[in-house]
């Protein structure tokens, strides 16, 4: 029996091809005539019996849910119903039966057939959250030490206090003194001549602030390096040996000068009665630097200001500095009515002003200004052994407060000018302002 469609046998084709007239309706055959041929009709395949008016039968009604076992379910090439009551192939054909898995969950039906996978997992949301915040956290205390163990490397702890002798008792609060230096090392003479630093061997202390964080807010004082001071008994910081004060007074900026800062902190504590706990130094390059890495200081200058031995030339009003243009606005006093005195209030007032820029959310959490920041501020700061990150974080912080109206600035009052021509501290008003500091109390003290 031959259950394959009925048609045409490979020998009719063949007797078919031999000329186009035997072909008569045949699918698939040629034409030799001249009109095109019509379109054909594909035999139907074991065709059941016709319905009424000749149409063909209604397909038979499926099962709601057919038991597929996970298997596509095959065509039947039967009359009618096929075994196992299996849809015919023309039945399934004129149904628009989807041939696969339509209830399994590769074709997205609902049903959950034996064998199939169940619907994809809703994402676990708190899950995600917590690894997510968790994988934060560990990158950020990993950068957060790295950057600190970086940052402390850089740091040039050059200075030992243990060297100063006979120093007073330690008193409330925090007291930094902060040096600004004229050294020109590590510059070229092209750096030396567009800084107009000029070229001097060594180097002196150009500024000096004693800066006192506390509970009462900070206060800075500025210490006029011409301030008539005597030079006491000291230790030499190199030699060791032992130089016996002999009433000698001489400028502030003389102690540097003769021993560096040990002789300078040890100048300072025996004239005021006040111990200092931290030291901090930067010189002409690395001051330029820090500004330049921050993009320049705005700063509001108080007056037209041109200065030849400086390089300052400024008009008064609110501008942005860069380092060159600060370098040479905190160091002008010979275009300036009070000369060094004057001075040291521009000093504060821009180092309040730097302070204030670096220690802003644009750049402790910028990278690509904190990074340049710390690098070119740690290289060129000289600090004293016990000094650690976090106390110079606070140094800024307190400068910061200065400038925002939470602390005090002034220079050390005075009284006149000593016999020698240097400019005499008036004893009673530091005596005070002293006994303030060392107790964290209010400061009262005005200064020049």
């Amino acid at each position: 029996m031959n259950d394959w469609p009925q048609g045409s046998s490979d020998d009719n084709r063949g007797s078919d091809n031999r000329g186009g007239a035997g072909r008569g309706n045949r699918y698939g055959g040629g034409s030799a005539s001249a009109q095109p041929e019509s379109a054909r009709v594909m035999r139907q395949v074991r065709r059941g019996p016709s319905g009424p008016g000749g149409r063909p039968p209604a397909p038979p009604q499926q099962p709601p849910h057919p038991p597929y076992d996970g298997v596509p379910r095959q065509p039947s090439y039967t009359n009618g119903p096929g075994q196992n009551g299996g849809d015919s192939y023309d039945s399934g054909y004129n149904t628009g039966q989807v041939y696969g898995n339509p209830g399994g969950r590769g074709s997205g039906g609902g049903h959950d057939g034996p064998g199939a996978g169940g619907p994809r997992p809703a994402p676990n949301w708190r899950r995600r959250i917590k690894v997510t915040a968790i994988t934060l956290v560990a990158v950020v205390a990993v950068t957060s030490v790295a950057t600190y163990f970086w940052a402390d490397s850089k740091l040039n702890r050059e200075v030992d206090l243990s060297k100063v002798i006979d120093r007073p008792e330690a008193g409330d609060g925090t007291n930094y003194l902060i040096v600004g230096s004229d050294s020109r090392e590590g510059m070229t003479a092209e750096e030396q001549q567009e800084l107009h630093t000029g070229s001097a061997e060594g180097k002196r202390t150009d500024s000096m602030m004693i800066l006192h964080t506390g509970s009462n807010g900070s206060t800075l004082v500025s210490l006029p390096r011409d301030s008539n001071v005597e030079i006491p008994t000291f230790v030499g910081s190199e030699s060791g040996k032992t130089y016996e004060g002999t009433g000698r007074e001489v400028k502030l900026n003389a102690a540097y000068a003769e021993d560096g800062p040990e002789l300078l902190v040890r100048t300072v504590e025996f004239n005021t009665g006040l111990r200092i706990d931290h030291y901090v130094e930067i010189g002409f390059a690395g001051f330029a630097n820090i500004v330049d890495a921050v993009g320049g200081v705005e700063m509001d200058i108080p007056q037209d200001i041109k200065d030849t031995k400086s390089g300052a030339d400024f008009k008064k009003g609110t501008q942005v500095l860069n380092g060159e243009e600060a370098l040479a606005f905190v160091r002008t006093r010979y275009a300036l009515a009070g000369s060094d005195l004057d001075r040291t209030k521009n000093q504060q007032a821009f180092l309040s002003a730097l302070a204030n820029q670096v220690a802003t959310p644009g750049t402790v959490l910028n990278p690509f200004k904190l990074y340049p920041t710390m690098g070119a501020g740690l290289d060129s700061l000289i600090v004293d052994k016990d000094m650690g990150l976090f106390d110079l974080a606070s140094m800024f912080w307190a400068m910061k407060g200065v400038s925002g109206g939470d602390g005090t600035s002034m220079n050390m009052p005075l009284a006149g000018n000593a016999a020698n021509g240097n400019l005499q501290w008036d004893t009673e008003k530091v005596k005070t302002l002293v006994d303030q500091l060392k107790n964290d109390e209010k400061v009262t003290v005005t200064g020049d």
